[in-house]
Parts: C-alpha cells; sequence; structure tokens
C-alpha cells in the first residue's frame, strides 16, 4: 500500500491536511518580513577613545597601536580597520557572520581593559558601541535653516525630533549626523597670552577649578530634610568672560583679557549638507526583526506632524528612503 492510499481511503482526513497547509500558508504569507538583504547578524564593535590636543602620528602611535593589537587578540572577529586623526583614535571589528555580538563585546572589553595602563594618562577612557544589523540606515531625514543656526537647529531636534521618533515600533536607532552640540568655546589669543605670562594649560586648569558641579549632601532633622546644592558651575558667556585666570596682587587677569569667548560647537571638523545647504541629518535604522516597509511607512506617517511642529525658518524633508528599491524589486517580481 502506497502512503498516498491513504488520503484516497479517508478522504476526511485529505481535507483537514489540505485546510491546515491552506491556513499555514496564508500564515506565512502575511506574516512574510520584507527585506532590502537577507537576515543576518552583521555585528560590529567599535572603540573609540578621544586624546585632545594629540596629531595624527601620536594617537596612531600611543592610543591606536596598543588597542589594536589587544582586541586583535579577541575571538570571532573577520577583520579589523582603524582611524587615527587629530584628538581622536577609532577602531572598529567587524564580527564574523551570525557571531554572537554580546559575546564579541565582553572579550574586545577585557582585552581594552588589559592596556588601559599603557595608555597616556591626559587621554580619555576608551568607549565601546556595537552595532548590530544594517549599518547603513533605511531612511535619511535633512533639516536645514538660513536663519537658524546649526547648534539651535540641533538642539531643537535631539530635544523634540529625534525622541518622537525613536519611539517609532521597529525603529532601531534615530541617528543623528551633521550635529553641532552646544559648547562654549574661548579662542585664545597667543600674543595676550604671552604678554601676562599665562599658557593655555594655565586657562584649562582656571576653568576646571572655577566651573564644577557639586553635590553637598542632605541635612536632616526630626521632621524636615533639605538638599543642599551650591552653584559652583557658571551659566552665560558674561560669567564666563569675567572669570579670573591669574592674580598676582591686586592685579586680575580675567578670561576676556586673553580670548574671545562665544557660545558655538563642540567640533567644526565635520558637517553634512543637503542641496548645498548646511544640514543636521538623522538616519532611521531598522530593528533587525522588523520589516522594513511597515516601519518606514510608520515614519513617513508621523513624519508631517513633527513638519508641521518645526520653528519658523526651519525646514525638514525626507532625502533618501531605501524602501523605494524594495518596493520597486516586488513590482519587478510581481
Amino acid at each position: 500500500m502506497k502512503f498516498t492510499d491513504i488520503f484516497i481511503k479517508k478522504p476526511v482526513l485529505a481535507t483537514v491536511v489540505s485546510l491546515m497547509i491552506l491556513v499555514l500558508g496564508l500564515r506565512s504569507m502575511f506574516g512574510l518580513p520584507v527585506r532590502q538583504y537577507p537576515l543576518t547578524e552583521n555585528a560590529t564593535v567599535t572603540v573609540t577613545t578621544v586624546y585632545y590636543g594629540a596629531n595624527a602620528d601620536v594617537v596612531a602611535g600611543f592610543i591606536t597601536t596598543p588597542i589594536e593589537a589587544a582586541v586583535a587578540q579577541a575571538q570571532g572577529i573577520d577583520y579589523l580597520t582603524s582611524t587615527s586623526v587629530a584628538g581622536a583614535s577609532t577602531i572598529t571589528a567587524t564580527l564574523v557572520l551570525n557571531y554572537d555580538a554580546n559575546r564579541a563585546l565582553n572579550e574586545i572589553n577585557t582585552k581594552v581593559q588589559s592596556v588601559i595602563n599603557q595608555l597616556p594618562a591626559e587621554a580619555q577612557q576608551p568607549v565601546l558601541t556595537v552595532q548590530v544589523g544594517e549599518a547603513v540606515a533605511a531612511m535619511y531625514m535633512g533639516f536645514h535653516s538660513t536663519s537658524i543656526p546649526s547648534n539651535k537647529v540641533t538642539d531643537y531636534i535631539v530635544r523634540v525630533v529625534q525622541p518622537k521618533l525613536q519611539t517609532v515600533a521597529g525603529v532601531k536607532q534615530a541617528e543623528l549626523l551633521g550635529g553641532r552640540q552646544f559648547a562654549l568655546r574661548a579662542w585664545l589669543d597667543p600674543q595676550k597670552l604671552a604678554a601676562v605670562g599665562l599658557t593655555a594649560a594655565d586657562v584649562y586648569t582656571a576653568l576646571a577649578n572655577n566651573n564644577y558641579l557639586s553635590a553637598l549632601g542632605t541635612t536632616r532633622g526630626d521632621m524636615v530634610s533639605v538638599d543642599l546644592t551650591a552653584g559652583t558651575d557658571l551659566h552665560s558667556i558674561e560669567q564666563f568672560q569675567k572669570l579670573v585666570i591669574k592674580q598676582k596682587g591686586s592685579s586680575l587677569v580675567r578670561l576676556e583679557d586673553v580670548a574671545k569667548v562665544s557660545l558655538g560647537a563642540e567640533s567644526y571638523d565635520s558637517g553634512t549638507r543637503f542641496d548645498g545647504k548646511q544640514s543636521v541629518f538623522i538616519g532611521i535604522k531598522v530593528a533587525p526583526d522588523a520589516n522594513a516597509l511597515t516601519v518606514i511607512k510608520n515614519v513617513r506617517a508621523a513624519f508631517p506632524e513633527l513638519v508641521a511642529q518645526l520653528p519658523e525658518g526651519l525646514k525638514g524633508e525626507i532625502v533618501y528612503d531605501s524602501t523605494e528599491y524594495i518596493s520597486a524589486s516586488i513590482s519587478e517580481v510581481e
């Protein structure tokens, strides 16, 4: 007796099996994820170390080389790439396909910690970040203005736009590109510093000693508890300008005497432009297990409301959408 004879003799069983196959097929069709690339776990671990004031050669020799040699000993690494620029070292470890990213992160962190004592004392602690999934964002949005400074545009996007986009279902990260965070800049005049016998290190020390946050603690009684605070930080350009850098007898040297103080951005090393305009971009990265078409559709639905709430003079638009290629591919298949 053949296997197929069972279904001929028992038509009810054949009907049930056929219906089960139909139901499973329909369920799979509506639950099938649509992606630009196959579902694989591509992960990278990035080690970033900041060393202010050092040139690229010093960073490469004293930061990148020892960390790179240590990281190379970790398991699961496919290949390493590194970049040494003035003031910063970046090492990227690309993991073997489908290797456990958390395990690799722990191993690489252990290797980095083993060479911490070899780094210069002035260098900051290395920062490790892990990126799982596609490195390129599925969508990019550009925000630009001809009347609002870039640091104010960045501040608004970080406070208002970015949090709303990150709450959209399936969005892994709303990455800020080309942003310029607020920072108070003191542009030192070498001739004026030399005239009063000061160096840049003296100015740095004075700023560190006179502008810091301090938590004093709490005082408590039988019925009352009071938190103690101290206003040890500065809040305005005028306060920084009047900051005393040096005192000799009754003579005071203030920051405004040796530097031009202004409210600017943390870094001017890089920027992003769209249609020739200085812009701040947000890249939408889709979660590895999410449907890119659905996620980007939800982002597009939320975008008009964000644009309507933008301050006067600030404009936003979608400059790149990878799902257009996915939809075109599906259309070609159909």
